[in-house]
């Protein structure tokens, strides 16, 4: 496994594979994964924590079977651009993953995608109960819909991979 900069997710992407987005939090494990056509970002169930080796088999499982190629993965800056303890959890997660899986990751900005995945939640009228059980995936969709879209800007879908 590589870090390797979101605009170079593209050339690293084969084709048919999708692209999976992440959002740690100590709880839980958002993910959102997307379509073949690297268009709109879907959330999945999340992963209750429990300890790190199972969080990382049922991972990987969700991965596979969704047919990811690169993981981006939600990096929380403080509002000022420095990164604090929770950066540094992300980057360790990252770091004690690398012996375990090929695929490449990614981090990208994520400040304020909980508020956001928040706010649409709220607006679609779920409770506060059922927001928290949703939260971390729609906070995931978020960050990974961010990507999804910095791509298309940047050069169109990865070779490969169908125009929508």
């Amino acid at each position: 496994m590589t870090v390797i900069a979101v605009e170079d997710i593209a050339g690293s992407l084969a084709p048919g594979k999708t692209l999976a987005g992440l959002d740690l939090g100590d709880k839980t494990i958002g993910i959102a994964v997307s379509d073949a056509r690297l268009s709109f970002a879907h959330p999945r169930p999340v992963i209750l924590r429990k300890k790190f080796t199972l969080d990382v088999t049922a991972l990987l499982a969700q991965l596979e079977k969704d047919d990811v190629g690169a993981v981006v993965i939600g990096l929380p800056v403080n509002m000022d651009g420095s990164e604090g303890p929770r950066a540094q959890k992300s980057r360790a997660f990252v770091r004690n993953m690398a012996p375990l899986s090929p695929l490449p990751f990614a981090f990208w900005d994520e400040r304020l995608s909980t508020v956001a995945a928040e706010r649409t939640l709220i607006e679609m009228d779920f409770s506060r109960s059922k927001r928290a059980g949703k939260i971390d995936s729609a906070a995931a969709a978020f960050i990974l819909q961010g990507v999804l879209d910095r791509l298309r800007a940047l050069n169109g879908p990865p070779s490969g991979h169908a125009r929508p």
